[in-house]
């Protein structure tokens, strides 16, 4: 079954990266606060590292919204040490290691063939359901800054019209 907006987000468990350290990482663990899970294909690549530092670059913009960040690729988590400690030191958040394939698998993100997962973005709530899911090509990076307008807009709670950015009226019904 694939997944959808306002379904329960596929659950994980796996090692990740975290600033230095490997840690067994869980969405659960997310329980009660939003998430940005956004997926990437593989470490060491050329588009990846725009997106990642660009994705760094606004953490705290996500914190101060109350939202986590996750990212996610198939490569393992001793992979991903080497290209972090190597070109990505001032990342903070986790990365996940995704090397069995079941959660980009779980979100609809993994080109079996190649072994990698194309670039999804997903925003998770509170209550652990999907809000907001993207994806793009393996070639066309995303924009963090349009992620977190839509991290705003969803937890508004209210009709949010296009272009909308936080302090501008919502709609009324």
């Amino acid at each position: 079954m694939s997944i959808r907006i306002g379904m329960m987000a596929p659950e994980f468990k796996t090692k990740a990266y975290v600033g230095g350290d490997f840690k067994d990482v869980a969405l659960k663990d997310y329980q009660g606060k939003w998430v940005c899970l956004f997926f990437y294909p593989m470490d060491f690549t050329f588009v990846c590292p725009t997106e990642i530092l660009a994705f760094s670059e606004l953490a705290p913009k996500f914190k101060e919204a109350g939202c986590e960040m996750l990212a996610c690729s198939t490569d393992s988590h001793f992979v991903h040490k080497a290209w972090f400690e190597r070109d990505l030191a001032a990342v903070k958040f986790p990365v996940l290691a995704d090397s069995n394939h079941e959660i980009s698998k779980a979100y609809g993100v993994l080109l079996e063939n190649e072994g990698i997962a194309l670039r999804g973005t997903f925003l998770i709530d509170p209550k652990g359901v999907l809000k907001h899911m993207s994806v793009n090509a393996l070639d066309i990076g995303r924009s963090p800054d349009e992620t977190l307008r839509t991290l705003q807009a969803a937890k508004t709670g209210e009709l949010c019209p296009a272009n909308w950015k936080p302090g501008q009226a919502t709609l009324k019904t």
